[in-house]
């Protein structure tokens, strides 16, 4: 049922493809209002390429170096946004008071600029005022001293590099804790989790040339448009070649329909585009579970019926637990697959026909998986399907977990971790010479948790905007004000940097754009992308101010000034990078001859075992799983309760918002609203346009976010779509997934409520 659409303010249809002469207009404005014209071009071809630096945005890798720019249209933004020229200077803090900051929007905060030197809170005066290194390093270590190491929480945004994430740990452990809120709990924990438990580790088995094989894509839960847009230009070429790509997302995601390669003459010349998904299923949000399900299901009735669709052979030797995987398959009713997955039994077969022709299959997958309340779960899902094949560890097929932030994989990989193993803790006595704590630490939700109980007395945040980007703002805003000590290393002015504890720093360091030298000379950091590939990146921009600290630099001062009798030598560490690449070769299995292979354009592979069919699981095989029932979440409490789905705009980073557009939905200058489906709203008596309230639909739960404005969008019925970071305000801190920790961001139950018919005729 069709509702009659009226005119609403910043809400158009647009027609045009994803990429393309719009993705252009908006790189163009991204330059024109943050960087210097002359600066700017030469900065942007940079990107990406061998003697250049690493783009901040996404961990898409980096393809061979063969076409003119190795940048996209958001890749640009992040870019120009950190290689700004607006400066947050001590005249501008000393003009703002914390409480008139705290009232601008997250937007207008990162837009001031770059921060210029460290900072620290006057409460007499209710602003930051310059400090300086010593005197705030002095007073940290002071502060830590004085503290439990279990009271300090040890946060890390996937933007540092290797080197920056190894001496934070470093420091950390030395410290006494294992403490690690990382932005990997909030994302793709379930991946680091559940992937270990199927096939022996927790990344994804593809590389770019296993695109250049593959017969077919499954895409279940992630919007490449948007959250890693250089996968566009290898969607495209798949595309174009006659690869079928099917979708599985509950919105219509105008990348994954329509894309026109700004590098591609003919189609910006005839204003062209590419189709992109051979098929596109709207599943119910939270309903990819049941789906997977039923293409199994699917799988292993043909096979029954003398189809030869299974890969006996490779499940015979490779694998173990089929039996009970296919067992609770058989037991699951068609009618709780397709009521779940809000997919028809036809749909689903069709996708299991075209996975059985496909001699090499790629499973791509996001956040649309991993936020539930059984993420974990979900991932080991999608490697069962992959296992029935054979598809891992042979050409053209495998399991593409798809990363977010640059380098959130590789601060996993050296030791950024709330439960690290028994091994890594003995190298690092053995190399080191002191003791680590052997106990498990907190994730991103135990901290929080932690905080808010009083238990935790202290955060250091190596970047990132750790209070806005979790769940429940209300008791996380408020924690974060009692703590004893906040410290923040970043480029930008965030709303976590306002919600001031009884101390407060910020330390500003350089950006990935920039030039960082010490004694040695220039420096050159890494990062490992979502392919496992570490390579170096080394920026040449002049810094934002003289005053600017690397990140290595950083973090040591604040070691050396906390640990009195610490067996590092932390300055001569950061005098030479390759010093600290030394020690990770050291202490962490896969980075041997690290600082000769950085060296090479392009780096060098992680040892993934799984790609040789070699499976580092307690067994030796891979291990399919059971899935019980077909529900990935709670259901909502009560009647007329919706499945929330929190997104990001196509002006947006994570929490960095670039401007306040999200062209590819049609939404322009505004980011108050909720994508619902007409369907829902007719039966909720709602019309585009207006202005509802939502509340959190589980039991003891009255979380709301109010004054929000209905547009009607292509979504799966009973889904609605909000904006992260704002609706996170909806998200208690314990729905989640309790294998991961992760926070269930994609399938939170809401009910929507008009606020009053006269707000309608306004």
């Amino acid at each position: 049922m069709k509702t009659k659409k009226r005119a609403v303010p910043g809400i158009r249809h647009y027609d045009g493809p994803a990429g393309g002469w719009g993705a252009l207009k908006a790189t163009a404005i991204a330059v024109r209002t943050q960087m210097d014209a002359l600066d700017a071009p030469a900065t942007l071809l940079r990107t990406n390429q061998p003697d250049g630096f690493d783009c901040p945005g996404c961990a898409w890798p980096d393809k061979e170096h063969k076409s003119t720019f190795q940048f996209c249209e958001n890749g640009a933004k992040a870019v120009t946004w950190e290689a700004t020229s607006k400066r947050v200077t001590p005249e501008f803090l000393a003009k703002n008071s914390v409480t008139s900051l705290l009232a601008k929007s997250d937007f207008e905060l990162e837009g001031y600029g770059r921060l210029t030197r460290p900072l620290r809170y006057d409460r007499a005066s209710d602003t930051f005022q310059p400090v300086e290194w010593d005197e705030a390093f002095e007073r940290i270590g002071e502060i830590l001293r004085g503290l439990e190491p279990d009271q300090v929480e040890f946060y890390t945004s996937g933007r540092a590099s290797n080197e920056a994430a190894y001496l934070f740990q470093l420091f950390a452990r030395e410290y006494g804790t294992n403490n690690f809120p990382d932005c990997s709990n909030m994302c793709h924990e379930a991946t680091s989790v559940g992937l270990p438990r199927s096939i022996g580790i927790g990344k994804g088995t593809v590389s770019l040339d296993d695109f250049d094989k593959t017969e077919l894509v499954i895409s279940i839960g992630h919007n490449p448009g948007t959250n890693h847009p250089r996968m566009m230009g290898t969607l495209h070429e798949l595309a174009r070649r006659g690869v079928p790509i099917i979708v599985f997302n509950p919105l219509r995601e105008r990348a994954l329909e329509r894309f026109a390669d700004p590098q591609s003459v003919i189609e910006m010349a005839t204003y062209g585009s590419t189709d992109i998904a051979s098929t596109y299923f709207q599943v119910k949000a939270g309903g990819d579970a049941a789906a997977l399900k039923g293409i199994a299901k699917h799988l292993i009735q043909m096979e029954a019926e003398g189809g030869n669709v299974l890969d006996r052979g490779f499940i015979a030797e490779h694998t173990q637990g089929f039996e009970d995987f296919a067992a609770d398959i058989a037991r699951t009713p068609w009618e709780d697959i397709e009521r779940e997955s809000g997919l028809a039994q036809s749909a689903l077969k069709s996708v299991a026909e075209a996975y059985a022709k496909s001699n090499a299959t790629i499973i791509t997958y996001g956040m649309g998986i991993t936020q539930h309340n059984k993420g974990t779960a979900n991932v080991r899902l999608i490697a069962d399907v992959l296992l029935m094949r054979g598809n891992i560890g042979k050409p053209g097929a495998g399991i593409c977990p798809l990363r977010g932030h640059s380098n959130v994989q590789g601060n996993r990989t050296v030791g950024i971790t709330e439960k690290p193993s028994a091994q890594f803790l003995g190298r690092l006595k053995e190399v080191f010479g002191f003791e680590p704590p052997v106990h498990h630490g907190h994730d991103a939700v135990a901290a929080t948790q932690a905080m808010i109980a009083g238990r935790s007395k202290a955060l250091l945040c190596l970047g990132g905007n750790f209070a806005v980007a979790m769940p429940d703002h209300g008791r996380g805003f408020k924690a974060m004000r009692s703590l004893d000590l906040s410290v923040h290393v970043g480029t930008k002015l965030n709303r976590t940097h306002l919600l001031v504890s009884k101390e407060t720093f910020i330390l500003p360091c350089l950006g990935r754009t920039e030039l960082d030298l010490q004694q040695t000379g220039r420096q050159s950091i890494t990062v490992e992308d979502s392919m496992s590939m570490v390579h170096a990146s080394s920026g040449k921009l002049k810094p934002a101010s003289p005053l600017l600290r690397a990140e290595p630099a950083i973090v040591a001062g604040l070691a050396q000034a906390t640990l009195p009798h610490t067996k590092v030598s932390w300055m001569a560490l950061v005098a030479d990078y390759d010093r600290i690449r030394d020690l990770i070769e050291k202490t962490i299995p896969g980075f041997e001859d690290y600082n000769a292979r950085i060296r090479i354009p392009g780096g060098f592979r992680m040892p993934l075992p799984p790609t040789e069919r070699i499976w580092p699981t307690p067994v030796g095989k891979a291990l399919f799983s059971v899935f019980q029932g077909v529900d990935e979440n709670a259901r909502g409490d009560g009647e007329n309760s919706l499945r929330m789905i929190t997104l990001r705009s196509h002006d947006q980073y994570n929490t960095t918002i670039y401007a306040l557009d999200d062209r590819y939905r049609g939404v322009f200058g505004r980011r108050d609203v909720l994508f619902m489906n007409e369907e829902d709203m007719a039966e909720r008596g709602l019309e585009h346009g207006d202005r509802v309230d939502i509340e959190t639909a589980l039991p003891g739960e009255r979380q709301r976010l109010e004054d929000i404005t209905v547009v009607a969008y292509s979504i799966a019925p009973g889904s609605v779509g909000a904006y992260y970071p704002e609706a996170n305000v909806l998200v208690p801190l314990d729905y989640l997934d309790k294998d991961s920790g992760t926070p269930s961001f994609k399938s939170v139950p809401v009910r929507v409520t008009l606020r009053s018919k006269e707000i309608r005729a306004l």
